[in-house]
């Protein structure tokens, strides 16, 4: 028992050392005006712990903990040192780009303990950010589906090795893209953390992740997309790319602190999914064929609106790549470029250097472009400048957050727009949902209803007159989800956009003077005899392409 208690007391005392070291560092730190870190919460970077020979990072009393290209992360004890401050210029005299973090000597001792791993280590080729390509690809040929990435993220988060973490990320990220996920979200709860995955549009839980791995995962993807280890409570955002098969795939990073810790989103900004052309986008043929005409017109705006992830920018990339000629010169202001076009000029707004969409819109005026394309109009500057490049000799493309076509109008007005230079300046409104096309090799035949029956003919009732094919839904085949490993078992694959515009003619003119409703502007827009997204939708249904389900769940009939 004497023994026990003495073992249990000595334990106390070193707690309470070690304590007193990081409060001493803490306070250090802020005299030497440095970020203070605990590395016992960081993920150790081996092949960054390397750049420093042990009995250098010893003599020096620190260790470079991280390493993202030429970008270094230096735990040092202290400043003031001459070895620490050789070892510091001779790394920024090799290139490197250093950050320095007081730490207290337990923490240091935790890092140099880790240069016996070393040798084991074995160096990977890197791509633009610390991931490796040839890791991601086999990772990809394990991670199939979702079952297959739930078995490799097990295995790795069970490892004991903590150099493991580094491929805990890569398999994230290889099974993300072998699943043709659009985000990944990791949230810590109370006792795991969850990870899921958005296909389709729709997330869907993939794995609870040790809560031991949380920690150490985040402060690798800080790493790598350039946020602060040391910043908990405030929001983040970032940014890496990776090279994969030939084409580079940018994550946009999105880091918020929540009451179990700091919530993490990836996106994925994948150049194929983005790349569709016109003609695959889902668009109907009447609405085709005008909006063909209108993006061939010498000038005026066309604004295509919807929630977020609906598609917008997508759309406008097709827009483009179709009517992109050496005759015609091209200019972007995005945030961010999601997928580079080769000839068109793409700039990209900086709000921190003040190149804003209104700043950019300026500047591209004076770039002598015959279109431009605005990523999204979020305020009154931006809405004045852009309408008036469209009065002026140029087509402008860009988007709006409304919920259909006809409340552009008054959302523009709400923006504080003169009615006056709306009409003139707008050829054609346009709104646009994504819904998931059922998985060709498992969906099943479905019977509806008498409720959902009476639904579906209700909306084909009200196609326009002359529409070409007025479908009779008693005589209609229905299909739903079914399941199988194709699909993830989800009963989907793919998305495909339904659509409604509305063209600025004469009677809509007349009514923009009025400061309209959206139920005015619709009444007005119904001799146009383009579908809604409730008519397109429903015709996709008919058509096989998707579910009466699944249009339910994105727009309401």
């Amino acid at each position: 028992m004497i023994n026990f208690t003495d073992e249990k007391q000595q334990k106390r005392v070193e707690e309470m050392r070690e304590r007193e070291a990081e409060e001493l560092s803490q306070i250090l730190a802020q005299k030497y005006k440095l970020p203070y870190l605990d590395l016992s919460r960081v993920t150790i970077d081996l092949d960054a712990l390397k750049l420093v020979p042990e009995e250098d990072a010893r003599e020096a009393k620190l260790a470079v903990f991280q390493k993202s290209g030429k970008r270094l992360q230096v735990a040092i004890l202290s400043p003031n040192p001459d070895p620490t401050k050789k070892i510091i210029k001779e790394l920024e005299e090799k290139g490197f780009k250093t950050t320095l973090y007081m730490v207290s000597e337990t923490s240091l001792e935790r890092v140099w303990k880790r240069y016996s791993e070393v040798p084991d280590f074995v160096e990977i080729s890197r791509g633009i950010i610390d991931v490796s390509p040839e890791k991601l690809e086999e990772f990809m040929g394990e991670a199939k589906n979702l079952d297959g990435l739930r078995s490799i993220l097990s295995e790795a988060t069970d490892s004991k090795k903590s150099r493991k973490i580094s491929e805990v990320l890569e398999i994230v990220l290889a099974g993300a893209i072998a699943s043709d996920a659009s985000d990944i979200h990791i949230e810590p709860q109370d006792g795991d953390v969850r990870l899921r995955l958005r296909l389709d549009g729709v997330l869907h839980d993939v794995a609870l992740l040790n809560p031991k791995t949380y920690p150490l995962l985040l402060s690798r993807i800080k790493l790598v997309s350039g946020l602060k280890l040391n910043v908990r409570d405030q929001a983040q955002d970032g940014r890496f790319s990776i090279k994969l098969k030939g084409s580079e795939t940018e994550v946009r990073v999105s880091v918020i602190p929540e009451a179990y810790g700091e919530s993490i989103v990836m996106r994925i900004l994948d150049p194929k999914a983005i790349s569709v052309p016109l003609e695959e986008l889902g668009i109907e043929d009447r609405l085709y064929s005008i909006l063909i005409k209108e993006i061939r017109k010498p000038n005026g705006m066309l604004l295509t609106t919807g929630p977020t992830g609906s598609g917008k920018t997508t759309a406008l990339y097709a827009f483009l790549k179709k009517i992109h000629t050496p005759e015609v010169k091209i200019l972007t202001i995005e945030d961010p470029i999601e997928y580079h076009l080769k000839g068109i000029i793409q700039t990209q707004v900086e709000k921190k250097r003040g190149y804003t969409f209104a700043g950019g819109l300026r500047a591209a005026l004076r770039q002598d472009p015959d279109v431009i394309m605005v990523g999204e109009i979020r305020d009154l500057e931006t809405a004045k400048t852009a309408m008036n490049a469209a009065l002026t000799g140029h087509l402008v493309f860009s988007t709006l957050h409304t919920n259909n076509a006809a409340g552009t109008i008054p959302r523009l007005i709400d923006l504080g727009v003169n009615p006056s230079i709306i009409a003139p300046a707008i050829n054609v409104a346009m709104a646009q949902r994504l819904v998931r096309k059922l998985c060709p090799d498992c969906k099943e035949k479905a019977a509806l209803s008498e409720a959902e029956m009476q639904k579906v003919e209700k909306i084909i009732s009200e196609l326009p007159e002359d529409f070409p094919e007025r479908p009779n839904a008693k005589d209609v085949q229905f299909w739903k989800a079914g399941k199988c490993e194709k699909c993830n078992n989800t009963g989907y694959k793919g998305r495909i956009g339904i659509f409604e515009a509305i063209l600025v003619n004469e009677k809509i003119e007349g009514l923009i003077m009025n400061n309209p409703s959206e139920t005015e502007i619709t009444e007005a827009a119904k001799s146009q005899g383009i579908l809604n997204m409730q008519q397109d939708g429903m015709l996709k249904v008919i058509r096989g392409i998707t579910s009466l389900e699944e249009l339910q769940r994105v727009v309401e009939l």
